[in-house]
């Protein structure tokens, strides 16, 4: 089996600033009679209520349409917009291989490192802003778009249709497929700490559910329902979501776990978080930490883990079952695949 090809420097494209954006908001019944500053700091805690006070005073706020430089009461149906100024968005690959294209669906094999939507400090540096100017001179219904996601550091299969139907029936076939129905399957290749309680041959289930929590960077993350809280306290989570993942032992290393991993479900982070929930976390993960509780000081698009999504099968489409392979990056070999 060849593994990935490394990139180089010219499959990158390097820090540059984008063009910034406007985030704009409509002011429900809950939130009618609050101060904006109050709204802002309570509902985007990744800046403190004085980070907010410093954008309205430089005039990125704009409430229906005209610039606001001072707190004030908010009503019911009023339009809230910030300005943010461009930012510099970080390096990003560039490079991927097609593993299958027959005018509608795409499937290619995702680089680790370039995030697939906006989001996470990204906007132009994404695979749908790379799709969209690599194909730019075709009419918009042309443009391949991401049918599902991966995380950023994950490399390897992901589904992308031109048409929007095709994006429809198969974004439904995934959200199948996260809901527990068995229909494609999809199995990954990681590297993680090493766990002695692993045997060859054997196949370990994890069936940890994965609640929300709250989070300072982010708000609400993603976790193990039944991790501990780092500080002991209680916080408020969201309904427990089942969530299925089985776990073999490929490769004993000296220094970490070779692991393929079949997910039943397709949960938020759910390779992520049950792995570090059975005191197994993925080698290179900041956020995750044994239990599957969420760093406090970390986002999930920080980091280097080695998690590629390796093979999909059995997904219908166009009236036939297909099945696609992605090649392993090199770490993610076995010994005797080199």
């Amino acid at each position: 089996m060849a593994a990935c090809t490394e990139l180089a420097d010219e499959d990158w494209i390097p820090a540059s600033f984008n063009q910034g954006w406007t985030y704009s908001q409509h002011i429900a019944a809950v939130d009618s009679g609050r101060g904006l500053l109050e709204l802002l700091a309570s509902s985007y805690t990744h800046s403190s209520r004085h980070k907010w006070q410093q954008r309205l005073q430089a005039g990125e706020i704009r409430l229906n349409g005209e610039l606001v430089q001072l707190d004030r009461r908010l009503a019911l149906g009023d339009q809230l917009s910030w300005q943010r100024p461009p930012w510099l968005e970080p390096a990003v690959p560039v490079a991927w291989q097609v593993i299958f294209d027959d005018g509608d669906l795409l499937v290619i094999n995702k680089p680790s490192g370039l995030p697939v939507v906006p989001g996470g400090g990204f906007l132009d540096h994404t695979l749908t802003g790379l799709l969209q100017r690599r194909y730019q001179l075709l009419a918009e219904s042309l443009i391949p778009r991401p049918v599902h996601r991966l995380g950023r550091f994950t490399s390897g299969l992901l589904i992308c249709a031109r048409q929007a139907e095709s994006r429809a029936k198969l974004s439904e076939i995934f959200r199948r497929t996260t809901a527990g129905d068995q229909g494609c399957k999809k199995i990954y290749r990681a590297l993680a700490h090493r766990n002695l309680k692993f045997d060859y041959g054997e196949i370990v289930t994890i069936r940890v559910p994965i609640v929300q929590r709250t989070h300072p960077l982010l708000g609400r993350i993603w976790v193990a329902a039944d991790s501990a809280l780092p500080d002991g306290s209680d916080q408020p989570e969201s309904r427990p979501l089942k969530a299925l993942s089985s776990v073999r032992l490929l490769e004993r290393r000296q220094d970490a776990d070779l692991l393929e991993v079949i997910i039943q479900t397709g949960r938020p982070h759910q390779i992520r978080i049950h792995l570090a929930a059975i005191g197994t976390p993925l080698i290179g993960d900041p956020l995750y930490v044994l239990g599957g509780q969420a760093s406090p000081a970390v986002t999930p698009g920080e980091g280097g883990y080695l998690l590629h999504a390796h093979r999909l099968e059995n997904l219908l489409y166009c009236g036939r079952l297909h099945s696609f392979k992605a090649g392993l990056p090199r770490r993610l070999l076995m010994e005797k695949e080199l």
